[in-house]
């Protein structure tokens, strides 16, 4: 089993800039592949970014690419999204997930553990 917690979610004016964090326990984490996915009010969920285990591959949905970058911190069981030039089109719940094997995907069934998510509102 992991455990996912979301923070760093707020109300912030377009132009502006939030870090997401996602917090890991449980099984070893540095071992999987964590994605942000985003869900606004009547829309599915959308992939935003995921990261290897390492650190080394990265993949961006086309939306939020040279905006926005995911990292993670392994001893501190952490991966951050850092979320530059915000949209009003950002606006969703912004949720982790961790696929246990496999490559960086961007399929959303492939994440088997997901947080409860944060709010994220960019007003104009």
């Amino acid at each position: 089993q992991v455990q996912l917690v979301e923070s760093g979610g707020g109300l912030v004016q377009a132009g502006d800039s939030l870090r997401l964090s996602c917090a890991a326990s449980g099984r070893t984490f540095s071992w999987y592949i964590v994605g942000w996915f985003r869900q606004a009010p009547g829309k599915e969920r959308e992939f935003v970014a995921a990261i290897s285990w390492s650190g080394g591959i990265t993949e961006y949905g086309d939306s939020v690419k040279g905006r926005f970058t995911i990292s993670r911190d392994n001893p501190k069981n952490t991966v951050y999204l850092q979320m530059n030039s915000l949209k009003p089109e950002d606006t969703a719940v912004y949720s982790c997930g961790v696929a246990t094997f496999g490559r960086v995907t961007t399929t959303e069934h492939d994440y088997a553990y997901w947080g409860q998510g944060t709010q994220v509102t960019a007003s104009s």
